[in-house]
């Protein structure tokens, strides 16, 4: 469904599509971006996927109250600056298209140093990670891949268990299940099953 809904957005104008593929880790947005891509590629439109993972905040600041902080984690882990900065910015209006595509290794702590990616005009940008939704990022479409609180801390790793207040929060102060456009409920990731909110 999404797609389509893409495609048929980028032929009805000369610029680009953003989709937002907002969900824990655990939901696999990644895994689901990628499907996406290789559906449009399928369809000849072009599909650039971008993880919200390449745009975290240096070390000093996203630890600066612990490693393990779900509040922190929440509000303070990933460049929404950044994210502003080198991924929409080139899409809008009279943008270059050159997207890039990451921008801090976690692992390094450094910068990545990454050559920017063209996203030719009529592209899709397939953008996934969680806490997407609130921040007013200019999506055309956006997925909320939905896992119940017990399918959550199932399938978060055991070193990740400490996010799990995050996504409550998340829950509750922005309600991504009316918020966004398409909710897919992942329990089940063999079968997803996607509704329109609303």
């Amino acid at each position: 469904m999404a797609a389509g809904a893409a495609s048929a957005g980028a032929e009805g104008r000369a610029s680009w599509v953003r989709i937002g593929i907002d969900g824990a880790p655990a939901a696999g947005g990644g895994e689901f971006a990628v499907r996406i891509g290789e559906a449009l590629r399928l369809r000849g439109r072009r599909g650039l996927v971008v993880g919200t993972a390449g745009f975290l905040r240096p070390a000093s600041l996203r630890y600066e109250y612990g490693r393990e902080d779900p509040d922190a984690y929440y509000g303070d882990w990933f460049d929404t600056g950044a994210l502003w900065r080198e991924v929409f910015g080139p899409l809008e209006s009279g943008g270059t298209g050159r997207v890039l595509p990451d921008l801090w290794d976690p692992a390094t702590d450094r910068a990545t140093r990454s050559s920017r990616m063209e996203l030719p005009r009529g592209g899709v940008l397939l953008l996934h990670g969680p806490f997407l939704l609130g921040h007013g990022f200019p999506f055309d479409l956006t997925v909320h891949l939905r896992l119940s609180p017990a399918a959550l801390r199932r399938r978060t790793e055991r070193s990740g268990q400490w996010t799990l207040p995050a996504f409550r929060r998340y829950e509750e102060e922005v309600g991504p299940e009316e918020t966004a456009d398409v909710l897919v409920r992942v329990d089940d990731p063999r079968h997803p099953a996607w509704t329109v909110p609303g």
